[in-house]
């Protein structure tokens, strides 16, 4: 139990410095700081909640590195305010110049979805994982349990780099997850965001270039039931307490059994023919609206990362973030999240 803390509290301390890179106005600073400091939600605050979990004879190790990262947090925060502090200011002011309305942005809706989808994981103790874009066929085919002809593999669906037959731009970023699994040993448990890329043509709902978030669970014990848990608790939290599950038999190479996963229409209150509405502009009268795919780790893809499928098991999941997008605003069609209108950004924030 200690090791899978310290490498969740590794995940969140690469998952801070990511963001406080990221981090350029005091606003932003504050913001970082309430994330990982807040009583609630906070996600420091979360893990040195979860000690009472320990028994008593890890207690002591387990507050040694939840308390380490608290003080590396804290410090990091602290030199970063005092930076922006001594910033040199604004040479001089010019007063005559007439008053103008100054725009301010906001984060883009795709990285809104991204960053909550992250954060309820994040409380979930998974930790973020990122891997490279242009990928082996290796990772991103073979590993995962594609067959040597698989549809998937030819060049009207993938994107081939000309003059390196071994290398593509990853359709998916379960790749991460191989990678994950041949450099770690089991427990694991992970969400692997960011963009990938397919030969999609460019519609309402489709595009060559888009986003996901895939998760990854695998240790001793883990059934189907786990999987539907953790759907359950991830919807529920994302979408609203009222949604209702429905998992939908499915196939994928790299799960076995596989499922489709359906939530009840939020907007109507569907899920049931009683009561969902014809005329619904989010699911259009079926009640309910699928927003992923999972299933059970497929034993060949354990025996590809090196893992006995005899003594571990796990489950994984894989959601496209603009779907998400699409299915929470009643958004039409794909493209408008993409053409940079501010119009419809503003909407957003």
């Amino acid at each position: 139990m200690i090791d899978a803390l310290r490498r969740e509290i590794a995940g969140v301390r690469q998952s801070f410095i990511d963001e406080l890179n990221d981090s350029q106005s005091p606003s932003a600073l504050s913001q970082l700081r309430e994330k990982y400091f807040s009583r609630k939600r906070g996600i420091v605050s979360l893990l040195l909640e979860r000690l009472k979990e320990f028994d008593p004879a890890t207690r002591p190790a387990a507050g040694k590195e939840v308390n380490a990262l608290k003080e590396f947090v804290r410090q990091r925060l602290r030199e970063a305010e005092e930076k922006q502090s001594q910033a040199p200011a604004a040479a001089s002011v010019d007063y005559s110049l007439p008053e103008f309305a100054f725009p301010f942005g906001r984060i883009h809706l795709l990285s809104q979805i991204r960053a909550e989808i992250e954060d309820i994981f994040l409380n979930m103790g998974y930790a973020i994982a990122r891997g490279p874009e242009i990928e082996s066929e290796f990772h991103n085919f073979t590993a995962l349990n594609f067959a040597e002809y698989h549809p998937a593999r030819d060049e009207q669906d993938t994107f081939l780099l000309e003059g390196f037959p071994e290398l593509i731009l990853r359709t998916h970023t379960s790749p991460v997850q191989i990678r994950y699994m041949l450099t770690h040993p089991p427990p694991i448990k992970i969400v692997s965001p960011g963009r990938v890329y397919r030969k999609d043509e460019v519609d309402a709902t489709h595009s060559p270039v888009f986003h996901q978030v895939e998760g990854l669970l695998i240790d001793r014990g883990i059934s189907f039931s786990h999987l539907k848990g953790t759907l359950e608790l991830f919807s529920k939290t994302f979408f609203g307490p009222d949604i209702r599950l429905r998992f939908r038999p499915s196939y994928f190479p790299f799960t076995e059994p596989s499922a489709e996963v359906d939530i009840s229409c939020f907007l109507c209150g569907g899920g049931q023919s009683a009561t969902a509405q014809p005329d619904c502009r989010i699911c259009h009268g079926s009640g309910w609206l699928e927003i992923l795919g999972s299933g059970m780790v497929h034993p060949q893809v354990l025996r590809n990362c090196r893992i006995d499928p005899e003594t571990y098991s796990g489950f994984a999941f894989g959601m496209g973030v603009e779907r998400i997008a699409l299915i929470k605003y009643g958004i039409s069609d794909m493209r408008m999240l993409y053409e940079n209108d501010l119009r419809f950004n503003s909407q957003f924030g």
